[in-house]
């Protein structure tokens, strides 16, 4: 993605199933979990830039011992800098203290990090301040060993504001007005309602308080705390929690918006948001990595018990496209060929925009992360370069010399690195038009490779802002003198503001809003703005129930290609020479390339949850207001 949307939030955790003398024993270390979460981190880095962080729980400690440990990091290299804090406490206390060395239970007792049930998180923050207060996993701390709650996620929720309420009449004082607060002491209150009644409960029986501390840890039901917690929430989410004693969980939300996969075995139940992270890290198979179905929780009780149960009724699914588009890895065997088809369907319209003259046109692709994209696309102009080589032999009725034939076989799909990346140009001079003449250096091009008559056809996962590709690309395209520049989306246009996880809370700044506020203004139509936003007034004191998309009605007086070319005027200026053409994935064929993630609210404005509709209401409300708040 040439546009700086950056990445998402993503989860790993890790429970050993056996006693860390096993994993001594076969595996050479006790240390053998904090190694793998440390893989599973750094294999999903591309989700997160911002932070990073680590929490562990001990099993069976006695009182007086540490239990809990966590460490957080907004380093440049956050994941390096938590494991480098981990692995120095680790080796020093080894140092000073050999008789550590080969005692595993005195590594358990003495040495931090190590334990059985372990929560990893790496971050990029969508709303709130880049401190490592902010960075996950969050701690719940209590004396009762029970009500320790440790959490972290990957998630946005659209209705803050009434969960956060919702705390209020629980009588609570919440310490901070965030999302991630108000879920962990949503889910907090419930536990500690639920240790309460056990306790009581066990009283009743005739145990004395010793005793109860054990039975607390059997009877207490997680299942029954989540579905109490998560009864109101409104978002895309994968949390994951783990209990001071032991127990741990991963819940999905119900519209299966956040991915979730696991592995388990009979050494280890492992969680990750990405599933070729699993196959990596632990060396398995793409069929021994599940997907946690949306709506449920994976739960592991302290004594090793393993459940998957339904927390929540499952809603129409629509896992997150974009996922697969750009998020996730593009190990993963399915996003791969999922990626390739994305670029195999968009050739249609390629060749319309290149008047079907593949012999004058060359084919590249811009960031790297539309190369599986572009691998799709070159598929297909090699299929239409056969069955045109196909028809000219055919048309020669046998009697072609062969010289023609040699020819005519002989042409190729013209494929170039044209764009580079040079570096990440800082833009430390605040003035705009300096500003911008560093931007549009970011990018260096190939020379010597274009002519005149040329086409030059680039593709890119997705146009989100549409800035880098003003500012940088296609002027840098510009300077090689094509006939024309075509870009290519994978992506359809994105025209609604994302509320789940993605940084994109700002209708105005999407360069498809933009296009159809100029279409509306070049067809004497901009008065629907004010019509549209009185409707989204009128609805904000209703449920999210109630709320409906009105900003729908504005994209509906155009065709997708009259946006498209709009966005293609926007995205040029006097100072480009070569004719531009912006080309996007229809919706249709990114449901044909990728029928299991169906979720499409940023192309279509379709959310999943009822709070989405609010939101887009919210941000149209701003835009129209001018007020520079988000949405949610």
């Amino acid at each position: 993605m040439s546009d700086a949307l950056k990445h998402e939030c993503g989860i790993a955790h890790i429970r050993l199933l056996k006693p860390l003398e096993f994993y001594k024993e076969k595996y050479g270390t006790a240390f053998y979990g904090v190694n793998k979460m440390y893989l599973l981190m750094e294999k999903q880095h591309n989700r997160g830039q911002d932070g990073a962080g680590f929490a562990s729980i001990k099993l069976d400690t006695k009182p007086g011992e540490r239990y809990i440990s966590r460490v957080r990091s907004i380093a440049q290299q956050p994941i390096q800098d938590i494991f480098a804090q981990i692995n120095g406490r680790i080796n020093k206390e080894l140092t000073e203290h050999p008789e550590y060395q080969d005692d595993v239970a005195l590594q358990k007792k003495n040495i931090p990090y190590i334990g059985e049930v372990l929560l990893g998180h790496v971050r990029y923050g969508t709303f709130g301040k880049n401190s490592v207060e902010s960075v996950h996993p969050f701690l719940r701390q209590n004396n009762w060993m029970h009500r320790n709650l440790i959490l972290a996620g990957n998630f946005n929720m659209t209705n803050v504001k009434e969960l956060f309420k919702n705390l209020l009449d629980l009588g609570q004082h919440p310490k901070e007005y965030t999302d991630t607060i108000t879920i962990m002491e949503k889910i907090g209150h419930f536990l500690d309602d639920a240790v309460a009644k056990i306790y009581k409960n066990l009283k009743k029986e005739g145990y004395n308080k010793n005793e109860c501390s054990p039975l607390i840890a059997e009877r207490l039901n997680v299942a029954k705390i989540l579905r109490k917690a998560a009864k109101n929430w409104d978002g895309g989410y994968a949390m994951a929690g783990l209990l001071g004693h032991g127990d741990s969980f991963v819940l999905r939300d119900p519209a299966g918006i956040r991915p979730t996969y696991y592995y388990q075995d009979d050494e280890v139940v492992v969680v990750a948001s990405e599933r070729p992270v699993i196959q990596t890290v632990f060396n398995v198979d793409f069929d021994d990595v599940k997907e946690l179905e949306p709506g449920h929780a994976i739960i592991t009780k302290k004594s090793g018990e393993v459940s998957i149960q339904q927390i929540l009724k499952p809603l129409e699914r629509k896992a997150c496209s974009f996922e697969r588009i750009y998020f996730s890895r593009g190990s993963d065997a399915e996003i791969y060929q999922e990626r390739k088809e994305l670029g195999k369907l968009l050739m249609p319209k390629v060749l319309e925009a290149i008047d079907n003259d593949t012999e004058n046109s060359v084919f590249s692709y811009i960031p790297n992360t539309a190369e599986t994209s572009f691998f799709g696309m070159i598929e297909a102009v090699d299929e239409h370069l056969n069955q045109k080589k196909t028809q000219a032999i055919l048309d020669g009725d046998g009697k072609l010399s062969k010289e023609r034939v040699i020819e005519i076989l002989s042409e190729r799909t013209r494929i170039e690195k044209i764009a580079i990346k040079d570096v990440k140009l800082r833009t430390f001079i605040t003035e705009d038009s300096s500003r911008d003449d560093l931007v549009a250096h970011v990018y260096d091009v190939t020379y010597g490779v274009i002519k005149p008559t040329d086409n030059l056809v680039i593709i890119d996962d997705s146009i989100v802002r549409g800035t880098t590709l003003k500012k940088s690309i296609i002027k840098m395209m510009d300077r090689l003198h094509p006939k024309k520049i075509v870009v290519v989306s994978s992506a359809p246009q994105i025209r609604y503001p994302d509320c789940y996880g993605i940084d994109m809370a700002k209708i105005e700044g999407l360069i498809a809003f933009k296009a159809m506020l100029s279409l509306l203004e070049d067809n004497n139509k901009y008065h629907l703005i004010e019509e549209v936003y009185k409707k989204c007034k009128k609805q904000v004191d209703l449920k999210d129930t109630e709320v409906k998309n009105f900003v729908k009605e504005l994209y509906d007086h155009f065709t997708d290609d009259e946006i498209s070319d709009k966005i293609s005027e926007l995205l040029s200026d006097e100072t480009v020479k070569a004719e531009v053409k912006i080309i996007f994935q229809p919706v249709d064929n990114l449901h044909k390339a990728c029928p299991k993630n169906l979720g499409d609210w940023y192309f279509t404005g379709n959310y999943p949850t009822a709070g989405g509709n609010r939101v887009v209401n919210r941000a149209f409300i701003n835009f129209y207001e001018g007020n520079e708040e988000r949405a949610y």
